[in-house]
């Protein structure tokens, strides 16, 4: 009686449990640092992966086949210290789209201003109140940026909490030695305070209704309207003419990786259209995006 009692209790506990949101796959590539011990970058790119997947960063319950696909990519240019490297990271996360087996790419980004300490099999540990380490602090920012980002394509703002926490993060980093946590260090204001920034800001909140109805009501409903969901993806693509029409700034970040991410699917979904709508959607694109610009005239082939 007490083994079943132990049996359901351990059941009744996973059930519960709220399950890992991320599904993160990581690289460490380090051709560029020669003369080294290799297997210290070996050591890290297990504990960033473990880091990533087997944190809880949220309070919400997910199956396993909700879990968020991402990718984080370290290219380790140099090696500062015996225990200090600096170098770049590529995140990249997708969503599947409604009754389909397409994944949507959500965020393609790279973070130029990627310094941090690690020391081999030393635990990572992160803290919502205050900024223990680089690594962890950089690692649970984008963990909460991919999964605000996530939530946006669901329903309108919903990533909201978790990019408050995003917020914190950068908040928490003010004072840190490591670059890209500061307004002042970037004057193209392209750095992870500035996309917070962004985000958070409600003068550019069509970009989040944008991201909304993209996926909800246009690729979502890709499969049973086609005609009529690329139609409804043309109409949205005039909320981000407006806002870059209302605010001309050529520093609002958010809007450049928003394309970054989407130009592609943008041009996949289009090549189908009829001419009226390729047209339209080309002079649109090209205002908003002139730096895809030849990228989008395959629209019109």
């Amino acid at each position: 009686m007490r083994q079943i009692f132990v049996i359901l209790t351990i059941m009744l506990f996973m059930v519960n449990s709220p399950a890992q949101e991320l599904i993160c796959n990581v690289q460490v590539i380090t051709q560029q640092i020669q003369g080294t011990n290799k297997q210290v970058f070996q050591t890290l790119q297990t504990s960033i992966y473990e880091f990533m997947n087997n944190t809880s960063w949220t309070n919400h319950v997910f199956e396993t086949d909700e879990r968020i696909e991402c990718t984080m990519l370290f290219n380790i240019k140099e090696q500062v210290s015996v225990d200090e490297f600096k170098g770049t990271l590529q995140i990249q996360s997708r969503r599947p789209v409604y009754n389909t087996s397409f994944n949507s790419v959500v965020m393609n980004y790279v973070d130029n201003d990627i310094q941090f300490k690690y020391v081999e099999f030393q635990p990572l540990e992160f803290s919502e109140t205050s900024h223990l380490t680089n690594l962890t602090s950089l690692l649970a920012f984008y963990a909460y940026i991919i999964i605000g980002m996530d939530y946006d394509t669901y329903s309108f703002k919903g990533g909201t909490p978790f990019f408050q926490v995003a917020e914190k993060i950068v908040n928490n980093a003010q004072n840190a030695q490591e670059r890209g946590w500061r307004a002042m260090e970037s004057t193209g204001r392209k750095n992870r305070y500035w996309l917070m920034n962004n985000i958070l800001n409600e003068d550019f909140s069509l970009l989040r209704e944008f991201t909304f109805k993209y996926h909800r009501l246009g690729l979502d409903m890709m499969y049973e309207k086609t005609n009529e969901s690329r139609t409804n993806i043309a109409e949205y693509l005039r909320l981000l003419q407006q806002i870059s029409r209302e605010k001309p700034d050529p520093f609002m970040f958010y809007l450049q990786v928003l394309l970054d991410a989407k130009s592609d699917e943008l041009v996949s979904i289009f090549k189908e259209s009829f001419q009226e709508e390729k047209t339209r959607v080309y002079a649109l694109l090209s205002e908003i995006d002139p730096s895809h610009g030849s990228k989008y005239e395959q629209i019109l082939k």
